[in-house]
């Protein structure tokens, strides 16, 4: 069995570990379907972990492929991690019975004081009350993520194809994509410290850092491939495979492992107790 054979079998055995604990927690969700509107949330989100995977080991079989090719599925990965952000924020209205669209506000949570930071106190004052439009607020800076993602990747590729892709363009679309990321990620923590008493039975920040864990490690580890790559600790030793192809491989090869911790812990973090405990209740009620 040759290196490459040796790295495929066991990024596959990762990505079948990922994918079995991720479709056996959908599977108990299915099961248990209580609350519909909560568990649809939950199961985009789990399924964040095996997508991941597999668009990562997709791009280690086709480890010599083009640079249009890998911006393809990094794109489907940051596409799906807009969703699930989007889906995050609403799973929270849903633990607080908060309705955007039909204008659903609890008295009990309404004037309740948002501290706004830097720099978003640039454009917004440092202090607001809670009501419907600081809501709609927040629910619109996380999905701006959802919308700009897609474009951006569709530009990208069709710029790439078309050979207009200078320097400049790809800091650009990377600038306005990590401004675009973090106010969907500012959305979000604001969001789950004026409510953290009350989301405090979800285990919110579990939930939490298994959505901000993913996105955390593959930006960064990035980076830090990048760096590697530039200080010249990480060279090309084959002349069959460039040093950019090694990085790219380094990344899907660590993400690839990674998803395997992370879908072991949503078990943890969007288990389908609950749902069973509420089934047991309903069951002795009757």
């Amino acid at each position: 069995m040759t290196h490459k054979q040796e790295i495929l079998f066991g990024s596959g055995a990762c990505v079948a570990i990922t994918v079995l604990l991720s479709l056996k927690l959908v599977r108990d969700h299915l099961t248990h379907w209580k609350k519909p509107k909560e568990q649809k949330a939950i199961l985009v989100i789990i399924l964040m972990a095996p997508i991941y995977a597999l668009d990562s080991y997709v791009g280690l079989l086709d480890i010599r492929g083009s640079e249009t090719f890998f911006l393809f599925l990094d794109s489907i990965k940051e596409c799906y991690e807009g969703l699930v952000m989007a889906k995050f924020l609403a799973l929270l209205y849903t633990y607080l019975n908060i309705s955007i669209t039909k204008n659903i506000v609890p008295d009990e949570i309404k004037g309740r004081e948002i501290h706004h930071s830097f720099p978003m106190t640039l454009f917004q004052p440092h202090s607001v009350r809670l009501n419907h439009q600081n809501l709609k607020l927040l629910k619109y800076w996380t999905w701006q993520f959802v919308v700009i993602r897609p474009v951006c990747s569709v530009l990208m590729i069709v710029l790439q194809l078309l050979e207009i892709y200078p320097d400049w363009l790809s800091w650009t679309f990377t600038m306005i994509l990590n401004v675009s990321v973090s106010l969907a990620l500012y959305a979000l923590v604001v969001f789950y410290h004026v409510f953290a008493k009350e989301l405090a039975p979800h285990k919110p920040l579990a939930k939490f850092l298994c959505v901000k864990g993913i996105v955390f490690f593959c930006f960064w580890q990035g980076i830090v491939l990048s760096g590697l790559v530039a200080v010249g600790i990480i060279t090309a030793d084959h002349f069959w495979l460039d040093v950019s192809h090694i990085q790219e491989a380094l990344q899907n090869a660590l993400v690839i492992v990674e998803m395997v911790f992370f879908a072991g812990f949503q078990m943890y973090a969007y288990t389908a107790a609950p749902y069973k405990i509420d089934e047991v209740k309903e069951k002795k009620k009757e």
